[in-house]
C-alpha cells in the first residue's frame, strides 16, 4: 500500500509540474528539470506520466534523459562530486586523481557510497583548465587538486 501511495504522489506532483510547462514550446526539458528538482531524480512513474501527457513514447523521454548526463534515474547521494575528465585535467594528473578517488570512496562513476553521502560523476570540462585537475563538489568549483585535497573535501561533507 505504501508503494502505491508513493507512486500516486509522484504522479500527482509530476502532473502539477506538467501543467505549468505543457503549453510551452518544447516543454520536455523544463519538465524533466523540475521533476528532478522535486524528487532529486526522475522516477519511472514520472517518466511514464510525462510520456503520456506529452504524447511521447517512453523511449523518447528516456532517450532525452539519457542524452543529458545530469538527469538521474536513481536518487543521488546527499553530495555530488563531479571530477573533470577533459584533456587538460588528464594531462595534469586527472586520470590518477580519478583512480585514487574511486579507490578511496570504494565506488565507480555514477555510483553512490554505501552510506548514501557521496555520488561520483564524471564531467567533461569545468572551465578550470588553468587550475587542473579540477572537480566540483555540490556546485562549488575546486582546482589544483590532488588526492589529499579531494579526500579533505569529501570528509568536510561527510
Amino acid at each position: 500500500m505504501a508503494l502505491q501511495t508513493q507512486s500516486q504522489d509522484i504522479e500527482k506532483e509530476t502532473a502539477a509540474i506538467i501543467d505549468v510547462h505543457e503549453h510551452q514550446e518544447g516543454p520536455l526539458l523544463p519538465i524533466l528539470h523540475d521533476v528532478q528538482g522535486k524528487f532529486g531524480y526522475v522516477p519511472e512513474d514520472a517518466l511514464l506520466k510525462i510520456a503520456d501527457r506529452l504524447n511521447l513514447s517512453r523511449a523518447e523521454v528516456h532517450g532525452t534523459m539519457s542524452f543529458y548526463p545530469d538527469f538521474r534515474t536513481e536518487p543521488a547521494g546527499r553530495h555530488v562530486l563531479k571530477v573533470c575528465r577533459a584533456e587538460a585535467c588528464q594531462s595534469m594528473g586527472g586520470e590518477k586523481l580519478a583512480d585514487d578517488i574511486q579507490r578511496d570512496l570504494g565506488i565507480k562513476w555514477h555510483e553512490t557510497t554505501p552510506d548514501g553521502k557521496v555520488t561520483l560523476e564524471p564531467v567533461y570540462c569545468l572551465g578550470l583548465c588553468s587550475c587542473a585537475p579540477a572537480a566540483m563538489m555540490d556546485g562549488n568549483l575546486h582546482g589544483r587538486l590532488d588526492e589529499d585535497a579531494v579526500l579533505k573535501l569529501v570528509e568536510e561533507v561527510k
